[in-house]
């Protein structure tokens, strides 16, 4: 069965009002131009919220050989994925963006219990991959921005594109930072930016910003169908956190260093660490995890099984196989992504 080996998927690129993905030319090598495709969903059992799509597996990845959506194998094959787990946990993106992003917020799982009958809220992180000139994010309040200020640009959004920018904390980023978006914290991504997203397996995402580029946002792809009092309360004025982020080294072997992305010490609802290899063996001993080969190239092995793997392939490692394969390379770099 297709769960008796790591699980690859068919590319799996969401539509978005906001335009990129010329950098997975070189992520995926492919021939990815600009476009409203600009994120590719890894292992993802998340529904998109797109305004008037009618497809059901929008945003879910699609299995590798099996013509088998993850929503409904996850039905199916339950125990043999993610074992006695209620569900994967995280959502993997890996996007690109051309423009700046609609400044946001997420809500918090509080908040999402509440008025979205979800158990997930929005934290997410992001590993930077590459940059376009001039990257940069925008991330959280400036000191002293009250909300009545923030209503007022949010009405000035209607014909200025930087009125909400302007009360944002910006700096910019290069290759290999970290940032970790609390829920209910405001930020945007800026033009420019290829990054790995590891985030709550949502996609709730309030932004207030009448445009996104040349596209004009709907109250509801603004509101996600709140009023709009009641999704402001996804808006912590005070809300920030370090940025950005270092990764911290870990234990290292022969051939194989580890670093810690995001543990525990920032959130309990995702962990993300790097591998790196210079020759040595990581076996993959943890279930219903998420693999993302971020450079190089090495194999992975076990029980007769050999597959190549190379910078831009992904995978997910069931439940029934944990400490069953194993991944060698030389100058690659993997992303471990879990919960």
């Amino acid at each position: 069965m297709f769960f008796d080996y790591p699980i690859f998927f068919e590319k799996n690129r969401v539509f978005r009002v906001y335009t990129g993905g010329k950098l997975f030319a070189d992520f995926f090598s492919d021939d990815s131009t600009d476009g409203n495709y600009p994120e590719e969903w890894v292992v993802s059992s998340v529904h998109a919220l797109n305004e008037g799509s009618t497809d059901e597996y929008e945003g879910i990845s699609k299995i590798q050989g099996a013509d088998l959506y993850l929503s409904d194998a996850l039905k199916e094959y339950k125990n043999e994925l993610i074992g006695d787990r209620v569900d994967i946990g995280i959502l993997t993106k890996i996007l690109d963006s051309a423009i700046r992003l609609p400044v946001q917020a997420h809500p918090d799982k509080a908040f999402s219990r509440q008025h979205f009958n979800s158990n997930y809220g929005k934290e997410e992180s992001w590993v930077i991959l590459a940059t376009r000139p001039d990257a940069k994010i925008f991330y959280g309040f400036k000191k002293g921005v009250t909300m009545e200020q923030f209503e007022k640009a949010i009405e000035e959004s209607e014909t200025s594109l930087t009125a909400m920018e302007d009360l944002l904390e910006s700096f910019s980023v290069k290759a290999g930072d970290i940032i970790y978006i609390p829920a209910k914290m405001v930020h945007a991504i800026g033009a420019g930016c290829l990054l790995l997203e590891v985030q709550e397996p949502t996609d709730f995402t309030i932004q207030p910003e009448r445009w996104c580029g040349e596209y004009r946002l709907s109250d509801n792809e603004m509101y996600l169908g709140l009023d709009k009092k009641t999704a402001l309360e996804c808006f912590d004025m005070e809300k920030t956190f370090p940025a950005p982020l270092s990764s911290k080294p870990l234990e290292s072997e022969s051939g194989v260093d580890y670093q810690s992305v995001i543990d525990e010490s920032i959130t309990e609802s995702f962990k993300v660490r790097k591998i790196i290899f210079d020759g040595g063996k990581f076996v993959l001993d943890k279930g219903a995890c998420i693999y993302v080969v971020t450079e190089g190239e090495g194999k992975i092995i076990g029980n007769g099984y050999e597959k190549e793997v190379a910078k831009g392939d992904y995978f997910f490692v069931p439940e029934a196989i944990k400490g069953k394969f194993s991944v060698t390379g030389v100058d690659m770099t993997v992303v471990e992504c879990y919960k």
